[in-house]
């Protein structure tokens, strides 16, 4: 038996805003719509993974999500033009990642990264 999948779930009372995030800001497709909800994604290969933390790492809270990308400037200019704050970084991390934290319009604490 493996693991095909694995889908993270987010509560939303506001499908508008959940799109514009995951969509207009992180260029994510609109795979799913039935309505009461909305899966987003890409056709890119993806490894499956679960991470069980008691922190975030240098300190932070635990992240709900973690979101590689390929460029992270692009995805800050994108936040700032909606004038949607960074609560953390960004930051050249140890472990060789630059990151940062937003909160999605869930609510959800969102960790965006790209390895340096």
């Amino acid at each position: 038996m493996k693991v095909n999948r694995i889908v993270a779930n987010l509560k939303s009372n506001d499908a508008a805003l959940a799109r514009s995030f995951y969509q207009d800001i992180l260029g994510l497709d609109l795979l799913m719509d039935h309505g009461w909800i909305h899966t987003y994604g890409s056709d890119a290969s993806m490894e499956v993974q679960v991470s069980v933390a008691s922190e975030g790492g240098s300190g932070t809270d635990v992240p709900a999500l973690s979101i590689e990308v390929d460029n992270l400037e692009e995805v800050l200019k994108r936040l700032k033009g909606r004038n949607i704050p960074v609560v953390y970084g960004p930051v050249d991390e140890p472990w060789g990642v630059r990151r940062f934290y937003v909160q999605d319009p869930t609510g959800a604490l969102v960790n965006i990264l790209q390895h340096i």
